[in-house]
């Protein structure tokens, strides 16, 4: 062989040896998963018996993957078709195969926020968050449902919904039903501590209609400050055996949410939710009360006020009274202010 030749077939070969290892050096290591938005990971679901072909078609859906060929190539050679497992698993900005299939091959799933607010009722609760897992709505309304289920947290298929404190919590997706409940019962118990267990019992309410009583509040009023002063009211006319006569409650009844005007007929309808029917409190919660409307009750100020109504003003706040002469001129003041801007329902 001549020199010139063993030269040519050298450099034949380095820049082959070179090619090919560039090659595997941007399969292995270069970004190769693209995301919409750069600031947030994109969140791959690969529910339960997906294959590897199924886990490829979300990926070219959501036009993740940018050279498909050298993803396919590096799944291959990592066994990953073979090894595919549910999760939620979160693609980054800028992620290398490798990186991507190792985490997706292990099953090394990342938790998701789930942060839930007032939700009026138990139907919208089990659609917002049964969405949000594996196991669906479906699942979780049948555990809600289920008074032997209901039983064993305390509540009936009624007040369940109590068992839901609005706030943030992280779950991974792939959780079973019966196991996202038990959760909610160690937050539930977190926050009921002994010392507003006692602040309940003094208040002659269970903790159930504490929180029963902390959604009238929170529909009356979103005003923090103001909370305390509601609560008051409504305790007041509990004491003294006065229907409450919670307008929220009748809206509820009604399952109208867009009213923003009662009127005299529609307070008669017949509804255990109906405070203007029937004494006491309602038999469940008319939404979810936050944490810290919960304790504007157990703290609710003392005073004399058994009445109260929506200032005139529209500035947010309402105007109390003692006595119904005063609150019948206050709400008479509502009344015609309602008129001029023609809200009449």
């Amino acid at each position: 062989m001549s020199r010139n030749l063993k030269i040519g077939l050298f450099l034949t070969v380095s820049i082959l040896l070179t090619t090919f290892t560039f090659y595997f050096w941007q399969v292995f290591r270069s970004p190769n998963l693209l995301v919409q938005d750069d600031d947030k990971p994109f969140a791959l679901l690969i529910p339960k018996g997906s294959t590897f072909d199924s886990v490829m078609d979300t990926l070219k859906t959501h036009k993740v993957v940018n050279d498909e060929t050298s993803f396919r190539f590096l799944a291959k050679l990592m066994k990953y078709p073979e090894r595919v497992k549910e999760g939620r698993y979160e693609i980054k900005p800028r992620m290398g195969n490798r990186e991507a299939l190792v985490k997706l091959r292990s099953g090394s799933q990342d938790a998701m926020p789930l942060t839930f607010n007032s939700m009026r009722q138990k139907s919208d609760l089990i659609q917002r968050l049964g969405s949000k897992f594996e196991f669906g709505s479906d699942a979780l309304g049948k555990l809600l449902n289920d008074p032997a289920t209901c039983e064993k947290f305390g509540f009936d298929t009624t007040t369940i919904v109590c068992l839901f404190l609005p706030n943030t919590y992280e779950f991974f997706w792939t959780i079973k039903p019966e196991a996202f409940l038990e959760r909610m019962g160690t937050e539930y118990k977190k926050f009921w501590t002994p010392e507003r267990q006692a602040k309940a019992k003094a208040l002659g309410l269970s903790q159930t209609q504490a929180q029963v009583l902390a959604s009238i509040v929170a529909a009356e009023t979103n005003k923090r400050d103001e909370q305390p002063r509601v609560a008051g009211v409504y305790l007041n006319r509990l004491k003294r055996g006065i229907k409450l006569e919670a307008d929220p409650t009748v809206i509820f009844a009604l399952r109208d949410f867009g009213i923003r005007r009662l009127l005299n007929k529609q307070l008669t309808i017949d509804s255990p939710y109906n405070t203007y029917r029937y004494a006491g409190l309602p038999p469940g919660p008319i939404n979810l009360p936050a944490p810290a409307t919960i304790d504007a009750v157990l703290n609710a100020e003392q005073h004399d006020y058994l009445y109260f109504v929506v200032n005139a003003s529209f500035n947010g706040y309402h105007t109390f009274s003692k006595t119904l002469t005063e609150h019948l001129a206050n709400a008479r003041l509502y009344q015609q202010a309602l008129t001029r801007m023609k809200i009449m329902k």
